[in-house]
Formats: C-alpha cells, sequence, structure tokens
C-alpha cells in the first residue's frame, strides 16, 4: 500500500520522527492532498500552509477555498497567504515561476518558526524527479544535474519521492478523496509540461518501465557523483597552491579538464572559457581569462588566480585531517576551536571547502535561528583582513563548520549519533 511505502521511505531516509511537527505545503493538487491524507491518517502531527499567488483568477480563489475545507474537515490548523506574484516579478526582474518560487519557500520558513514545526513537507514525487532529470539533461549538465530531487534540503523535505504520480491518483480514487487540478499543468507552454505531457508518453512507448528505470538511473548517479565529489576534493588539493594551480600537477591527474572545470565553474567561468584556459596549457604563458570576480593568468609554471582582493589566498593555509569512529558514551568531544565534531549521519551531502560570501548564513553551535556569517565576523571583531580569509566546510550548499571559530547547530552530535567524524585542522 501507498502509505506503508511512504512512512517506509520517511523512516529509511530519516526525513523526521514520529515525535515531529510537520508544515505541509498544500497547493490542493493531487499530489499536496495525498501527502496530507497520508501523514494525517499514519498519526503524524500536521499543520498546512497554503499560498494564493492570484495568477489564474477566480481558479486560484477556488482552489484556497478547497484547501480549507479539507483542513476544516480533518481539524488540521491552515495558514494561508495572499501574493501578488506579477508585481514581485517585474520588481525584481524574474520569471513568474521564479517570484513563486521565492515567494512560497521564503513564506514556508517564516511560518515554520513561527508554528514551531521541525520540517516543511512538499509533494515532489517520483515522476517530478524524472520530470527535472529530463530538463536538465535537455539543459546540459554535469552528474549532479542527472541526480533529480533530494529527499532532504535544510528543513525541507519530500516524502513522496518514493512513489509516482499513478500510485498517488491510485490512492486518492481508493480512499474516495477529491482535489483540484492546475489547468497550467495540461497545457505544454512550459518545457517542464512538455517533458511531462509529450515526451515521457513517447517514451512510455518504447518502455513502459521508464519512468521507474530513470529514477533507479538517478539514484545510481547520485552515488556516483558521492564517489567523483570525493575524488574531486583531493584532485584539488593535489594541483592547488597558494597562488593558484600547478600546471604539472594538473596535467598528471587522469582527467585534467575536469578537474580544472570543477574549480573554475564555480567562480564564475563558464564552459568556453575553461575549454580556453585548458588550451592554454599546452602555449606561451601570459594571456589572461576573466570572470566577474576572478582572473586566471598563464604563467610559466603555474595557472596564477586572482579575486578583486588581491591578497585573498586562492587555497586555505592548512589541511583538514578526518578522523571517524563509533559514538559511544566514552568519546570526548573536543572543545579546541580547531577541531570540528559532527554527526556523521547528518554529513549527507559532499564536502567543499571555499571562502565565505556574502549572504551566507549559519545556525551557530548552541543556537536555533540563523545567522548572517558576516554578522557573525563583526560580533567577533575581525579585522577587513581576517574577513577575508575566513574559510567555511560545506555539507552541499550548508555551512557546516566556520573553520577554527564554530560549527553548525545542524550537524552537531545529539543523542540519537550513531558515528561521530572529527576534522583537525593541521
Amino acid at each position: 500500500m501507498l502509505e506503508r511505502k511512504i512512512v517506509r521511505y520517511i523512516n529509511e531516509e530519516r526525513l523526521f520522527s514520529r515525535e515531529s511537527k510537520i508544515l505541509v505545503a498544500l497547493s490542493g493538487g493531487a499530489d499536496s492532498v495525498a501527502l496530507l491524507r497520508v501523514l494525517h491518517a499514519e498519526g503524524y502531527r500536521c499543520e498546512a500552509a497554503h499560498c494564493n499567488f492570484h495568477l489564474r483568477g477566480e481558479e486560484s480563489d477556488r482552489d484556497e477555498r478547497f484547501v480549507r475545507q479539507l483542513c476544516e474537515r480533518y481539524a488540521i490548523p491552515l495558514h494561508t497567504v495572499d501574493f501578488d506574484t506579477s508585481q514581485y516579478a517585474r520588481q525584481r526582474r524574474l520569471s513568474i515561476e521564479m517570484a513563486a518560487r521565492e515567494l512560497r519557500y521564503e513564506w514556508f520558513r517564516k511560518v515554520r518558526e513561527e508554528c514551531g514545526a521541525d520540517v516543511i513537507a512538499v509533494a515532489h514525487h517520483r515522476d517530478d524527479s524524472v520530470e527535472t532529470m529530463l530538463l536538465n539533461l535537455i539543459r546540459g549538465t554535469g552528474i549532479a544535474g542527472l541526480t533529480g530531487i533530494k529527499p532532504v534540503n535544510e528543513a525541507i523535505v519530500r516524502p513522496l519521492l518514493c512513489v509516482g504520480r499513478d500510485e498517488v491518483i491510485d490512492y486518492l480514487h481508493r480512499i474516495g478523496q477529491k482535489y483540484v487540478t492546475d489547468s497550467t499543468n495540461l497545457k505544454d507552454e512550459y518545457v517542464r509540461n512538455k517533458i511531462r505531457l509529450n515526451l515521457l508518453p513517447l517514451m512510455q512507448e518504447i518502455n513502459p518501465s521508464v519512468k521507474r528505470n530513470l529514477a533507479e538511473t538517478s539514484k545510481r548517479l547520485g552515488e556516483v557523483a558521492t564517489i567523483y565529489n570525493m575524488c574531486m576534493v583531493k584532485a584539488k588539493s593535489r594541483v592547488m597552491t597558494p597562488e593558484g594551480i600547478s600546471i604539472a600537477a594538473l596535467l598528471k591527474e587522469p582527467c585534467p579538464k575536469a578537474v580544472l572545470f570543477e574549480i573554475l565553474h564555480p567562480m564564475g567561468f563558464n564552459t568556453a572559457q575553461i575549454g580556453d584556459v585548458y588550451r592554454s596549457l599546452y602555449g606561451q604563458s601570459g594571456k589572461r581569462f576573466v570572470s566577474e570576480k576572478w582572473r586566471v593568468i598563464r604563467d610559466r609554471d603555474s595557472l596564477l588566480v586572482e579575486g578583486n582582493a588581491e591578497s585573498v589566498p586562492f587555497a586555505p593555509p592548512f589541511r583538514l585531517e578526518k578522523e571517524e569512529r563509533e559514538y559511544t558514551p566514552d568519546v570526548e568531544l573536543p572543545r579546541d576551536k580547531r577541531v570540528a565534531c559532527f554527526d556523521a549521519d547528518k554529513l549527507n551531502e559532499p564536502l567543499t571547502l571555499r571562502l565565505w560570501r556574502t549572504g551566507d548564513t549559519f545556525v551557530p553551535f548552541g543556537m536555533k535561528g540563523r545567522k548572517k556569517v558576516s554578522d557573525y565576523l563583526t560580533d567577533r571583531k575581525f579585522s577587513l583582513s581576517q574577513k577575508e580569509r575566513q574559510w567555511v566546510l560545506c555539507c552541499g550548499e550548508r555551512i557546516a563548520w566556520l573553520i577554527g571559530e564554530r560549527t553548525d547547530n545542524r550537524f552537531r552530535v545529539d543523542e540519537q549519533t550513531r558515528r561521530v567524524v572529527f576534522y583537525r585542522m593541521v
């Protein structure tokens, strides 16, 4: 049964516990209605949140009325909000889709804090993940873009990724639950809709199991991406110097162009530029390549990398040593700022080292709320030079450690920790 499959997936992926309070993003569509009904029927504590974007006239108001009636019927607390999405998009020069996304998730986070929910559950299912994979493939992507939608992204969880759209509809029919349909989903004006309405049905004619197969492939590629990223971290450490990139060391790598891409692409260099940089390795020195914030100079033995602040180091002036062990009561947690301790299972995305950026936030150890890294460094009375040299250890997009200063509370060791991992600055 769909309910058992979802509960098993929640437990396997450790999305949340039975004691958790869940804020369900409820649009009124089949997917979100099924998510709410399953969680409510299984005894989870739920509240719902609905956004009226006022983009579809009466249909938008119809969705809100439906959601209100559904929550009243099952005595589920409901939070609603009205957005002038078109005006927001114009003011910020965004597409309607991107504007709605920004408004939605920012409000969800606010409501979550206000109502004390542990997570925000959204109703993306397996077919959505497959569509995302194909969309990225059509546009051009690396391994990361083929891994689909992740089940966890900070406080956002997706319990339906283990089931497909057909299973969701069958479940609603079985329990006699109505839902509303967004008419824009029936038109192939958007690329995602073209994939859903035209491409995937054609692929199913060739192989009826194509959705399931693509989902399995995406999962395997996610595992490949983890290994790839681990190898890239080691490769970067072998070729990077405080000034830039050692050409001799880079050319010794099995895939030097891939290593170069992983170093330069996050710095704003596009694929064509990186290709030019790579070709310059076999030419004369002196060529320069510029992105918005960085420049690369082909020197005799190195690719010199300079930022707007030329005094900022390109590579960290330290190495991180890792130690992992089983967590037992006799394990002593360090108090040294040069040593970070984490719950190993919470570090569930690739780890990367970088300088902090404007707009970065983290949850300082011992606190619940977010804090801007810039504010933290100011509070610590860091000079401008010290701020420019502050490195962070990231787990995916989240900061896990403001290195040499403070870890992030989201990765702390707690009573459920099974394995602990230490990172030491040397």
